[in-house]
């Protein structure tokens, strides 16, 4: 079976731009007309007193909710270091996550504030701040996993219909544990997620720990399992998410650096984490360093 393509309504990482983005681009303008410097990237935020973030209307990274405010455990976080940087405005520039780096490189925004996983490929384009969390994978499964799926290989063994989500990190974890690119479910989110495998269209679905553990919580069909880590050429693989910077900004980076390693030894980034569903097993010490290799 060829690869399933569902059409939403309104993709898992794309947002229209509605007022609060087109807010977002009349402060860039605005930024863009700065005479601080362009190479002196925190001088001229601070002097034009915003910063433009990059999302991808990703729950729980960063999205506008219900009442179009705009959060997110990495916007949240944003709003606190960048006040603290002297920068008291922070505006939302919403995209489709494929073109947060090239918007990133191209100015449209300042940062990329969607918890974007730091990988060997992505730090060829931009430089990250370390990681707020990290994060394990975890399966949709119908209640009692009546086929005992708990890794990528045993979705293999089992010839198990395996879904995931647009833009996913699981679809490479599926095809390097062999199963076949062609064949995989490509679904809007970890909710469509959760639809197909309690109407058994798919046997099961992969995401976070984090996005299938909250999707369950109300199923009386599906259940999350526990959560465990990709084995990619030999090794367990285990993400981390950070804010992502302009290679030439490296100095605004190490100044978010600065302080959200404050915030990792104060307790305070669990505080603002937990709200978003995020466990203390979920804080790391990882470094973007460790995560570019």
């Amino acid at each position: 079976m060829a690869r399933t393509r569902e059409t939403p309504s309104i993709r898992r990482r794309t947002l229209l731009l509605g007022s609060t983005a087109a807010g977002a681009l009349g402060a860039a303008a605005a930024a863009g007309c700065s005479r601080v410097p362009s190479g002196d990237a925190l001088a001229r935020l601070r002097s034009a007193r915003t910063v433009r973030l990059g999302i991808a209307g990703e729950v729980p990274y960063g999205y506008v909710d219900n009442q179009g405010e705009f959060t997110g455990e990495a916007p949240e976080l944003a709003r606190v270091i960048f006040k603290r940087l002297g920068i008291d405005q922070v505006q939302p520039v919403a995209t489709d996550f494929a073109s947060l780096i090239p918007g990133l490189n191209s100015q449209q925004f300042d940062v990329v504030s969607a918890g974007m996983y730091i990988n060997q490929e992505r730090c060829e384009q931009v430089v990250f701040a370390d990681p707020e969390y990290q994060m394990l994978d975890s399966f949709i499964v119908r209640k009692g996993n009546p086929k005992n799926l708990h890794t990528y290989e045993d979705v293999v063994k089992a010839k198990a219909k395996f879904a995931t989500g647009t833009g996913y990190a699981e679809i490479d974890y599926a095809v390097a544990a062999g199963y076949p690119e062609k064949d995989i479910v490509i679904l809007q989110d970890q909710v469509a997620g959760l639809n197909a495998v309690e109407s058994g269209r798919v046997d099961v679905f992969a995401g976070t720990a984090l996005t299938t553990r909250e999707v369950v919580k109300k199923s009386r069909k599906a259940e999350a399992t526990e959560p465990f880590a990709a084995v990619v050429d030999g090794k367990k693989k285990i993400d981390g998410g950070g804010f992502a910077f302009r290679p030439t900004d490296t100095e605004l980076r190490d100044a978010f650096n600065v302080e959200i390693h404050k915030m990792k030894k104060s307790g305070e980034l669990f505080r603002i984490l937990r709200k978003f569903g995020f466990t203390e097993n979920e804080m790391t010490t990882l470094t973007a360093k460790e995560l570019c290799r």
